[in-house]
């Protein structure tokens, strides 16, 4: 294994570990799944995705109403980089700090972004010829 292969590794056992470990402390809120993400894992609650961690950083789902929340506190969006770009994904933003020293503020800001994951879904598209209920 490479020494990059090596940092890759680790860096994603550390993510499935935060991501455990979150999800234990958001059991109050029902049952937490832990799926993988990408190059980190998500937090999906009754197939609904509202966070994930990569690189051991916890981002929570936000809309345009919880947002400026998120701002205020000086929290960043998910961002990464291609070759091109720089790429920002302003639906998701790093979790407030003091969520995370927090269970109870961890909660508060994880029903907050479960809201809004559940406020982002499509409806789901009827089949033609499907007759309205």
């Amino acid at each position: 294994m490479s020494r990059a292969q090596g940092a890759t590794a680790a860096g994603a056992e550390r993510s499935h570990a935060r991501a455990l470990e979150v999800a234990e402390s958001l059991g109050a809120m029902g049952p937490i799944e832990v799926k993988r993400f990408f190059g980190g894992f998500g937090l999906v609650q009754a197939g609904v995705q509202f966070a994930f961690v990569i690189k051991g950083t916890l981002y929570l789902r936000v809309d345009d109403t919880t947002r400026p929340d998120f701002e205020r506190l000086g929290a960043a969006p998910f961002s990464y980089a291609t070759r091109a770009k720089a790429v920002k994904v302003a639906s998701y933003y790093e979790a407030p700090v003091d969520a995370l020293d927090d269970p109870q503020a961890l909660r508060d800001w994880a029903t907050k972004a479960l809201a809004s994951a559940l406020g982002a879904r499509k409806p789901a598209r009827r089949k033609p010829g499907a007759k309205a209920g």
